[in-house]
């Protein structure tokens, strides 16, 4: 039955018109004056002529056309139409290539990313990019089990990263969640939350005790002596200890986020490395005690030109790195007893036990107030009382630093 060979459609040169190459059982290969050749099968079904694509040569080579030509005739000897059930078959490739879960999330990223910040939006494109799509992207989203998300999630704990495992996770469930909404999928299999590990108990920040501020800010002013610090991380360090900031607040922080005439720093809501949801954040307000002014005075001359208060020496719009005051208290001697994030413990123990009040100090750290009660009652930043907090807090730090024996006194 068959007649064509692979020499003999090598050899087959376009016309001025189309013309056909029988090879027998309906299939011919059509060749265009273009030199295309198409693969053809020429079929009756319930008395009507039909035509049915095979495919492209060389892409198709000629075995598999005479293998596609076979099928074809099974599904009519079965009363069926092939062309029917190619158009079935890309119908049901179409909608998983739809309804897959990366189409899903890329949807729902698309919905909501303009209510998120632009670094949360990025930083979920990322994990999915990274953990999920490669394994369960191409998946339809209806037709994905638990035990692939849990083989996923296991592979993210693997490496350490339990706070990724968890955002990855949420990230994962609500894409299922959109799914159900929008009726591509019936149920969520990212529950699994009890298939995987604890996440290990985390260790708060390394911080000394109020007993030992006094030979610790000793031990700093004998390692600026030695020449072993520049000026932006000296400032940076005593910034961090005057103000109880956040490192990333520091680090981050812009010439036009101050007024030093009036004694105050305002971080923005939007600020990288700002902590809380979008839409809830705030801009914090902190009031600069005279210590903190005179050092930021004094540095504006070397980093005034920058945008940035503490700029990166690599430049290129970059901020000092998040280990710079680490590693000073490293080298001071101090590893392992205290971190940069410890100022905030340290200032908020410390004028804790001075009697101030808890929900003062609390909007100190901008911390967000746990009891849900009283924080619709709490209209105020506390801004003057802070000022005073503020104040107290570096001639306090200044005296003891002198060797005098103060003796907190309760507000």
């Amino acid at each position: 039955m068959s007649k064509l060979t692979d020499m003999v459609i090598k050899k087959a040169k376009p016309e001025d018109k189309p013309y056909k190459m029988a090879d027998g059982g309906g299939m011919y290969l059509l060749i265009h004056p273009t030199g295309s050749k198409y693969w053809r099968l020429k079929y009756r079904f319930l008395g009507v002529e039909k035509t049915l694509a095979l495919g492209v040569y060389p892409d198709i080579s000629l075995a598999d056309a005479r293998e596609r030509r076979e099928q074809a005739r099974k599904l009519l000897a079965n009363d069926t139409d092939p062309n029917e059930t190619k158009k079935e078959t890309r119908r049901i490739l179409q909608a998983a290539t739809v309804n897959s879960f990366s189409a899903l999330a890329k949807e729902l990223h698309t919905v909501k990313s303009p209510m998120w910040t632009e670094g949360h939006a990025k930083q979920w494109m990322i994990n999915m990019e990274k953990y999920a799509f490669p394994v369960i992207g191409d998946r339809p989203i209806a037709e994905i089990e638990p035990m692939e998300l849990v083989g996923i999630m296991r592979d993210v704990e693997a490496k350490g990263t339990f706070e990724t495992r968890d955002r990855l996770l949420q990230t994962i469930s609500s894409t299922f969640k959109y799914a159900i909404a929008m009726g591509k999928a019936k149920y969520n299999p990212a529950e699994i939350r009890m298939a995987l590990a604890d996440r290990p108990k985390v260790e708060n920040f390394a911080c000394i005790t109020t007993a030992e501020i006094p030979a610790f800010l000793r031990a700093f002013d004998e390692y600026q002596e030695r020449g072993k610090v520049s000026l932006i991380a000296s400032t940076a360090f005593r910034l961090l200890l005057l103000t109880a900031t956040r490192s990333s607040e520091m680090r981050f922080s812009k010439w036009t986020d101050f007024d030093l005439n009036a004694g105050c720093w305002i971080i923005p809501a939007e600020q990288q490395g700002r902590k809380g949801k979008h839409g809830k954040r705030k801009p914090h307000a902190v009031p600069l005690s005279d210590q903190a002014v005179e050092i930021l005075r004094k540095l504006y001359p070397v980093t005034g030109h920058s945008e940035h208060v503490f700029p990166s020496r690599n430049g290129m719009g970059r901020v000092i790195s998040e280990n710079t005051v680490n590693k000073i208290i490293e080298t001071m001697g101090y590893k392992g007893r205290h971190t940069g994030h410890g100022f905030r413990s340290l200032a908020r123990t410390t004028l804790g036990d001075m009697g101030h009040r808890w929900e003062v100090l609390e909007a100190m750290l901008s911390h967000a107030l746990e009891n849900q009660t009283a924080a619709a009652y709490v209209r105020t930043t506390y801004f003057e009382e802070r000022r005073g907090i503020m104040q107290k807090w570096a001639d306090y730090l200044d005296a003891v630093k002198a060797g005098a024996q103060v003796i907190p006194l309760r507000a």
